[in-house]
């Protein structure tokens, strides 16, 4: 078959956030609701297709990705992890499809037919985490992954999900190095690993930071993950600083960073972030790979649709690995013209956001959009994980003075002392 590129086609959608995700996902990743669809056309007539996020950093497809693969064979340009995510994911689809063989081929040998899946949510009160664990166990999963964030009080998190979920889900609690050095997490780590359902911590301080990362993992029985690549591999595994690692990116540095980790015998999950079409992607990732033993983060839960058909299904934990010709599943082309869009500017900050971090002395500090509270815990000027803190937006009641502090919270954090 003549495997030569003669089309690309990208195509942007809009896809809408469940209604608990909705509530949360705004104030830092507004911005996740957009995705562009790639569709390659061969000279033999398959078409493949694949998904980028845009804003997503090294996701993104560019003009000259596009151009570079014009008029070249599919088979020799798949493999370019600098085309984006959604150009070389269609590329695949399409070779896998002109071959008559699922993708998974395409990357070795079958290892295993169903993968490990997990839900993934962003930081939210508890009650919410809750809502969206039970939603997770009705679908089939056994695992959750969330952020562990300083304006959110952890232990009353953990207690409620303790209290009302079964000792068999996971919680898996990514901090991105907000406890920030081994003083403030030694003692957050060991309080909250008694908490039953606590199965793994990511990235509790900064990953640069090798003797505390050394340190921090003898101090706790909860497995500790970090990204792979900080510190230099070589390091990590010299100095034993993690029990496992996060891989992603593309194909090539996906397999190539998988047989490192098999080879060190360390476990990681694959985290590739989109809808279900990414999520896919990954299961054909994950079947070749022996060491893809952590339940993988797609993030495709947050969303009203998958874009594919049939949808993923998931029982225990895992879910099945196609075995159809390329990526083995359909785009879903009712809703990819339900929330078609033309292409536009990344929607952050998203406007008329009010977000108030209440503190237990009852004072309260108000933020415009997340980058402004980020810069300020990681900046040691904001306190890091009191007891009974809570962040809540605060919704406009069409009052001058709701304008009035909106206004000056885009400007920078505004900080009000304790009342009364």
């Amino acid at each position: 078959m003549d495997l030569t590129v003669q089309e690309v086609e990208r195509i942007w959608v809009d896809l809408p956030y469940r209604e608990v995700p909705a509530r949360h996902m705004a104030r830092e990743l507004p911005h996740w609701t957009l995705f562009e669809i790639c569709r390659v056309r061969l000279a033999c007539g398959v078409v493949g297709f694949g998904e980028t996020m845009p804003y997503y950093t090294w996701r993104a497809v560019s003009d000259a990705a596009v151009a570079s693969v014009r008029g070249k064979s599919a088979a020799e340009r798949m493999w370019d992890d600098t085309l984006g995510a959604g150009l070389q994911m269609a590329l695949f689809d399409a070779v896998g499809r002109a071959n008559e063989v699922p993708c998974h081929r395409l990357f070795g040998e079958r290892h295993r037919d169903r993968a490990f899946i997990s839900w993934w949510d962003i930081d939210m009160t508890g009650a919410d985490w809750l809502l969206e664990c039970r939603e997770a166990m009705a679908q089939g999963y056994t695992s959750f992954k969330t952020k562990a964030r300083p304006w959110f009080d952890p232990h009353e998190q953990c207690a409620l999900l303790s209290r009302e979920l079964p000792p068999w889900f996971q919680l898996d609690l990514d901090f991105n190095g907000m406890l920030v050095n081994t003083a403030q997490a030694t003692k957050l780590l060991s309080e909250l690993e008694r908490y039953q359902q606590v199965a793994i911590f990511e990235t509790p301080i900064p990953q640069e930071d090798v003797l505390g990362n050394r340190f921090l993992r003898r101090q706790t029985h909860v497995p500790i993950a970090m990204h792979y690549g900080s510190p230099p591999i070589l390091t990590a595994l010299r100095e034993d600083i993690c029990d496992g690692f996060v891989i992603g990116g593309g194909a090539s540095r996906v397999l190539r960073e998988a047989a490192v980790a098999a080879a060190a015998d360390k476990v990681f999950w694959l985290q590739l972030v989109g809808t279900g079409i990414t999520a896919v992607w990954a299961l054909h990732l994950a079947a070749v790979l022996s060491h893809a033993r952590w339940p993988s983060i797609n993030c495709h839960q947050l969303f009203t649709h998958q874009l594919v058909r049939p949808a993923i299904a998931v029982d225990n934990g895992l879910a099945p690995v196609p075995d159809a010709p390329g990526l083995g599943v359909e785009l879903d082309e009712e809703a990819v013209a339900r929330f078609r869009i033309p292409p536009k500017a990344k929607p952050y900050p998203a406007p008329g956001l009010l977000i108030a971090i209440r503190w237990p002395s009852g004072a309260t500090s108000y933020y415009a959009h997340a980058q402004q509270y980020w810069d300020e815990f990681l900046g040691g000027r904001l306190p890091l994980f009191p007891r009974g803190v809570r962040l809540e937006q605060v919704p406009d009641d069409g009052s001058p003075g709701w304008r009035e502090l909106q206004a000056r919270a885009r400007v920078g954090g505004v900080h009000a002392g304790r009342v009364g």
